[in-house]
């Protein structure tokens, strides 16, 4: 998946919404992609890995939240977003 194609405002609540948890795990999965492809080129930088990790770990905290109160939206972000779980 590319950069390019993840788009966080269409999983918006409302115009103004910054903070729902479907925003936050779409704009989380933009930047993991992007750090994917820089590790991609830069094997050796750490700090970016451990960085890297920090988000896959808060992601899945958030997807974890999601799930817990509405199956459906879990649902609809995995498809969304390309994600497998």
């Amino acid at each position: 998946m590319s950069e390019s194609t993840i788009n966080p405002a269409d999983f918006k609540a409302h115009e103004t919404d910054t903070g729902s948890a479907d925003y936050q795990v779409a704009l989380l999965t933009k930047r993991i992609v992007h750090l994917t492809a820089h590790l991609g080129e830069h094997k050796k930088d750490s700090s970016s890995r451990r960085g890297l990790l920090k988000l896959v770990a808060q992601r899945r905290k958030l997807l974890d939240y999601v799930k817990a109160n509405s199956e459906e939206r879990y649902q609809k972000l995995l498809a969304g977003l390309n994600l497998r779980k």
